[in-house]
């Protein structure tokens, strides 16, 4: 069972406080796990058109990844940002990234993208800003 309960960050706080304990006092005898994190919104639509249809397509029509997909460039930046694991199946190894975008919230997107920017800087790939 998973249930999410948001506080405002202003205005009438007490009754979503309120209504968390009523939720508490409510669960059936058993051992629960609550964890409480800071609500960060979720990386937006435009934000991910962008990185699909503008970031991705620009690196790939610079003509220096020939054979490549947009799927692979997507793993390759998201390893070399977030970090790489090694994961082992039917004998063989492979690397895959430690985290993915669809969990990013906005800002550590933007991260990400500034990222993606300075990387592609860095081997003569002009990569627009969204506003461009």
């Amino acid at each position: 069972m998973r249930q999410e309960l948001y506080i405002p960050a202003t205005g009438d706080r007490m009754t979503a406080i309120e209504r968390l304990g009523k939720v508490l006092l409510n669960l059936p005898m058993a051992r629960y796990r609550v964890a409480i994190e800071e609500a960060k919104p979720k990386r937006s639509d435009p934000q991910n058109r962008y990185l699909w249809g503008v970031v991705y397509p620009a690196i790939l029509g610079a003509g220096r990844l020939d054979g490549w997909s947009a799927n692979d460039l997507h793993e390759y930046l998201l390893g070399e940002h977030f970090g790489w694991e090694l994961v082992e199946g039917f004998g063989r190894k492979r690397q895959r990234p430690v985290r993915r975008s669809s969990k990013l919230n906005k800002q550590e997107f933007s991260d990400y993208v500034a990222f993606i920017q300075q990387r592609m800087s860095e081997h003569g790939i002009y990569v627009p800003d969204p506003n461009e």
